[in-house]
Order: C-alpha cells, then structure tokens, then sequence
C-alpha cells in the first residue's frame, strides 16, 4: 500500500464529516455550526482557533511536524504520526474543571489519578474526540493521542513518537530542562528517547502531583528492556 492509499485510510471517513453523523451533546457547543473542509490538518486548526485556543493551534502542528519528522527518522509512516500529532491536544477545547464530568459522560474510565490531577486525562479526551468529531478511525493514530501524556506499556512506535515529539515541541518559553536529554537518546531509538523523558521525571517523581498508573507501567518496561 502506497503512501497516498494509507493517507486515505486515515482520513477517509473524515471527507464528509459533518453531514451526516451527530455527535455526542458533549461535543454539539463546540462544534456548533462550524463547517469543516475534510482537510484534517485544517479543520484541527479551525476547530482549536474558533473555541479559543489559537496556542494550542499552533502547537498541534508543531507537534505533527515533529512527529513527522521523527517517523522519517526511524522509518515508520510519516502521514500516521504527523496526524496523531495534529490531533492530541484537541482536547484542550473543555476547561479543565470540566474534564472529568465530560469524560464520564463520555464513558471513559476516569482514574483516582485523573480526578486527582485532571489535567491528564485530556489524553483519553482528545482520544474519543479524534474520533467522534473528526471521524478518525485508525486505532494506532487514537490509541497514540489516548497515551501522549503519560505512555503506556507495550508501547507501540507510534505511541513512543508522539509522546517524544510532543515533549520537544515545547509550548513553555525557554529551551525545556530535558531537550539534551533527549536529543541523546534519538541517536538510539524513539524508546530510548521515550525512557529519557520519564526517567527524568522519575528522578524528580516527589515533585509531581500525581503519578499515573501507565506513566510507571512505561518506566518499569523500559527500565528492563533497555537497560
């Protein structure tokens, strides 16, 4: 299957969406009556601009432009990663306050972690947004953004791009504590990158507020794995 035939898979549902399927009511204010084009990369931009995150906008496709550019690099598809990119803040649309109501009715499992912390769970958000508001049904795409935060064991190449890539697409000012880091573990593998970054926090786990669950589940297998 060629470059073009897997974009299409990716999006192929995403060409008419906005005719014909509703959408959860979760979703309905803010969505409204905003028109999409059936360009994923545009719409995303649209989607985040118009509910007022221009920031994340932009982030999101700095993000998938670092995921591209890292997929090139360990030669896995290009297209897949720079859309999980696109897409894996999309959730930043629901204040946090209201992220844990949303995601119950959602149906998603909220962790003692997440309502501790809910920051965090605007993975697993952006992960049934991907695919209800813009019809993305490439379960290696959502199950990427549904980890970008924290991980997850038995990690896929995907999965390890995306949470890389988004912590070099810093969206703080400065140059991030952690880029050498990382940057030294790229000459290795997306997974030694992916360990760099959490065994950085590791070292610093007293400070964090919380400590998800799939955060230490990646740390301990990449610990044995790796070293």
């Amino acid at each position: 299957m060629n470059r073009m035939k897997r974009r299409g898979k990716i999006l192929e549902k995403h060409e008419g969406q906005g005719r014909s399927k509703r959408r959860h009511p979760v979703f309905e204010a803010l969505t409204g009556q905003m028109r999409f084009t059936g360009e994923l990369k545009d719409d995303v931009h649209l989607f985040l601009v118009e509910n007022g995150c221009p920031k994340t906008a932009e982030h999101c496709l700095e993000v998938g432009a670092e995921a591209r550019r890292l997929a090139l690099l360990f030669g896995t598809d290009p297209e897949a990663c720079e859309t999980a990119g696109w897409l894996h803040d999309i959730s930043a649309v629901i204040p946090n306050h209201q992220r844990i109501e949303a995601s119950r009715l959602l149906g998603i499992e909220v962790l003692p972690e997440e309502e501790q912390f809910p920051m965090i769970i605007h993975q697993k958000l952006s992960k049934v947004m991907a695919g209800e508001i813009f019809q993305v049904d490439n379960i290696e795409i959502l199950n990427a953004v549904g980890c970008h935060t924290t991980l997850r064991a038995q990690a896929t190449l995907l999965d390890q791009i995306l949470f890389v890539a988004d912590k070099l697409a810093w969206d703080q000012p400065g140059i991030p504590p952690y880029m050498d880091l990382l940057n030294e573990a790229l000459g290795k593998s997306a997974a030694h990158a992916a360990f760099a970054y959490i065994n950085y926090l590791w070292q610093r786990k007293e400070t964090l507020r919380v400590i998800h669950p799939w955060l230490g589940e990646a740390y301990e297998e990449l610990q044995e794995k790796l070293q």
